[in-house]
């Protein structure tokens, strides 16, 4: 079984493209809380690639800081670099995504001081969606 299933921030905007086919595909990288033990928390950060209809939505309503919950599959590629070598990558191909902050309230929330984890983002109570 394959399942990845995560609640997160966005790290940067996310990024739409179009294939040679005309399919489109959305990546972004989510922060995603760890905790230990000790009570620290920690982030790790995740890469996704978003396909069709929904990479279009998170697109059109995410943006740096919004939190999402995400679930899909985790995979492996490679490519080959300019210099010739061959680098790999993993990354999560998303299957779903709920938005859990709205537009609004991180644009609220950007220029504030520097993030240390993903607690430190704006977090919303109200539930406020774009849609």
């Amino acid at each position: 079984m394959n399942k990845f299933e995560a609640i997160g921030r966005l790290t940067r905007d996310p990024e739409l493209s179009t294939t040679t086919s005309g399919i489109s595909i959305c990546k972004f990288s989510l922060a995603v809380n760890r905790k230990y033990a000790s009570g620290d928390t920690k982030a790790d950060f995740f890469n996704f690639v978003a396909w069709k209809g929904t990479g279009e939505n998170i697109n059109k309503y995410c943006k740096k800081g919004s939190q999402v919950y995400v679930s899909g599959e985790l995979q492996n590629r490679s490519y080959k670099s300019k210099d010739g070598t061959k680098k790999y990558i993993a990354e999560i191909n998303v299957d779903y995504c709920e938005f859990l902050s709205s537009r609004t309230e991180v644009s609220q929330g950007s220029g504030q001081k520097a993030m240390k984890n993903v607690d430190d983002l704006p977090q919303s109570d109200d539930g406020d969606l774009p849609f």
